[in-house]
Formats: structure tokens, C-alpha cells, sequence
């Protein structure tokens, strides 16, 4: 490859068709990561949307550093490995405790803090410092393995390890951030999955198209087992209130709210699944009154399908839960749900019942 007329023609298309990003603009080093994380998590028009939601709510480092974990979480609903966002405030913690509050621009401190991978350290000190280190994410994995015909699986070291190479000795000193992102938006925009080679603006440094194997690079990773999960959970009202517990740390989703329910056992049904998980998660007999809605979600390997039901504990009093399974819970109005961090399952929940005629009026 003729490096330097591949860094030539990449900037140049760079320069005319990169997207108006918010953190482009102005690179700081606290959007630039924030951006970062985030983008590992979904497509960039929502990243755009959560940025711009997180920087209004926690402008700064410093801010964020100083958050309740609980506002975090809710500021990152919906995109899923909280681990991400509590890595952030810890590692927003360790700046201000370690550093002064300024952050690094060492890649090796950058690479130091919690959550913060080698690719995520690279973004960061080539975009927000200048620096000329490599930022390989899938993206880049993929538009390499087609450059360079590499027959290695998408997930593999092998195939990292030598992207990671070439993509050092192809950095340019003086646009290493831009450099980085071209190659982002190159994998996003033109060599994607379905790669778009006709407008391709470094087909001519191409192995995979000179050799037709373009549709073959990246060779797919083995394909991971997935484990089905059923499950029964319940919205418990009295009194115009519902019942919601967190989540304990160690387990999935720690910190995050939800309705009380489980695994369904072999030879229960859902509402006998249900009434179980009742009194051993809160020690309160309940009654499925009718079936709200099957919610289907995933995480990891796992593929959920959660059946939801509208539940009641007889008597006029309320119920008195005990709570075994969380680290808290209360009955809150309808209207305060938005204000608590739930799993995207139970978000989803809420969602269909905010728009389900049945229950609109709770809202």
C-alpha cells in the first residue's frame, strides 16, 4: 500500500463528507470520551441525542464526578452495559483525585482510568491531544481486513494485532485525530457490511476488491450460543401507586429499578411463576389480574422473553413488602416512573403501558 497516497485520498473524502458531530467542532477531551463510550453502545444519530442530553445535564468532568450514580444511570436508560456509565464516574472520580480534575493526556494515564480500553485511549489522545496513536474499533477492523485481504476472523487477536499495526504506521503526525476518524466513518458510511465500493474513496488501495473477496473480509467470528430465558414479572398496584425495587450490586443491571418477577421454572406458567417470585423477591401474596404485554429483549448471550401482568395483593390496606432481593423499593405515582433508571426490558414495559388505553389514565 502507498501509505501516503491512501492517507491523501482517505483525508480528502474526509474533509468533504464527515458528519457534523457536536464534539467535532470543538474536540474537549470530556465530550470526546463521553462521545466514545457511547458510540460503542448504539448508531451515532442516537449517540447524538444521549450526548447532547448528558452534556446539558453534567456540562463538565467535574460534574460528573460529583453525580449520584442513580442520575448517571438514568441519563444512560436505554443503552444498555451500565458497567459503562459507572466506569465513567469512576474514572471522572479518579481524574479529579488523581490529576487535579484535568485529564490526562498521557495515552498511558488515559488507558489507566476504569472503562477505558486500548481503542478508547486512542480515540482520546488523538482527537482531544493530537497524539498519533491508533483507535481500532469494528469499524476499522473491518475496512482493514478488506485493505489488506485478512483472513482472520473479526474477533480475533490476530486480525487486531495486525490492523493495530498498520494503522500506526499509517498515521499522519499532524491529523492523527482526523486521520482516526476518517477511517470510523469510512467503516460507517461507505465500507459497511454491505460495503458501497463504487464510492469508495481508497478502492485503489484495495486487496479484497482486486482479488473479488471483499464479501469474505472480515471471515465471521463463530457464532456465540444463545441461552432463551422466560420470565414473569408484575405491576403491582395499590392506591394509585405501583411497587418498584433496585437492584442489588453483583447482580445483573445493579443499581437499576424494576417490578418485582423471575425465571420461570420448569412446569410453572408465567402467573404461577409469578405469584412465586412475589413472595420470596417481597414476601407478598398477589393475584394476576390480566396479562399487560409479552416484552422480548436481549443482553449478552441471554434472549428474554418477559411476560408482564398487572397484579394486586387483596385487602384494603397496603401491602407491607419485605424486600429480599433488593437493596430498596417503595410504591411511587405513575408519574415519578420517569424518573428512575430501569433495564430496558421494564423501560419497554412501561412504554407500551403509557400507551396502552387500558392503563393511560395512570399516566
Amino acid at each position: 500500500m502507498d501509505g501516503k497516497r491512501f492517507t491523501h485520498d482517505l483525508l480528502g473524502w474526509y474533509d468533504r463528507h464527515s458528519r457534523d458531530l457536536p464534539w467535532r467542532e470543538n474536540p474537549e477531551p470530556y465530550a470526546v470520551w463521553i462521545s466514545e463510550i457511547m458510540a460503542q453502545q448504539t448508531q451515532m444519530d442516537r449517540v447524538v441525542a444521549y450526548h447532547d442530553r448528558w452534556m446539558r445535564a453534567l456540562p463538565t468532568l467535574a460534574d460528573l464526578a460529583a453525580a449520584p450514580e442513580e442520575a448517571v444511570l438514568k441519563l444512560w436508560e436505554g443503552l444498555g452495559y451500565y458497567s459503562r456509565a459507572r466506569n465513567l464516574r469512576k474514572a471522572a472520580e479518579a481524574i479529579v483525585r488523581d490529576h487535579g480534575g484535568v485529564f490526562p493526556d498521557d495515552p498511558a494515564a488515559i488507558r489507566a482510568l476504569p472503562g477505558v480500553g486500548p481503542y478508547t485511549a486512542g480515540a482520546i489522545a488523538s482527537i482531544a491531544f493530537n497524539r498519533a496513536e491508533p483507535a481500532v474499533d469494528a469499524n476499522v477492523l473491518r475496512v482493514f481486513a478488506r485493505l489488506l485481504d485478512l483472513a482472520e476472523p473479526v474477533r480475533s487477536p490476530a486480525l487486531r494485532k495486525a490492523v493495530e499495526a498498520e494503522v500506526r504506521g499509517l498515521i499522519p503526525g499532524d491529523r492523527p485525530g482526523d486521520f482516526n476518524q476518517a477511517l470510523m466513518e469510512l467503516g460507517a458510511l461507505v465500507c459497511s457490511r454491505g460495503p458501497d465500493c463504487g464510492n469508495c474513496p481508497v478502492r485503489a488501495h484495495c486487496l479484497a476488491l482486486a482479488h473479488s473477496t471483499v464479501a469474505d473480509r472480515p471471515m465471521p467470528a463463530p457464532s456465540a450460543e444463545v441461552t432463551p430465558i422466560n420470565m414473569a414479572t408484575g405491576v403491582l398496584v395499590h392506591g394509585g401507586r405501583v411497587l418498584i425495587q433496585k437492584r442489588r450490586p453483583g447482580d445483573v443491571w445493579p443499581g437499576l429499578w424494576e417490578f418485582p418477577g423471575g425465571v420461570i421454572e420448569r412446569g410453572e406458567t408465567p402467573e404461577q411463576a409469578l405469584a412465586r417470585e412475589y413472595v420470596e423477591e417481597v414476601e407478598l401474596s398477589v393475584r394476576p389480574v390480566e396479562p399487560i404485554t409479552v416484552v422480548r429483549y436481549s443482553y449478552t448471550r441471554y434472549r428474554v422473553t418477559m411476560y408482564c401482568f398487572l397484579c394486586e395483593s387483596g385487602g384494603p390496606t397496603p401491602p407491607a413488602p419485605v424486600f429480599r432481593e433488593a437493596t430498596e423499593g417503595r410504591f411511587v405515582a405513575w408519574t415519578e416512573l420517569d424518573g428512575f433508571a430501569f433495564p430496558s426490558g421494564h423501560r419497554r414495559l412501561i412504554e407500551w403501558m403509557r400507551g396502552d388505553a387500558r392503563y393511560a389514565h395512570l399516566f
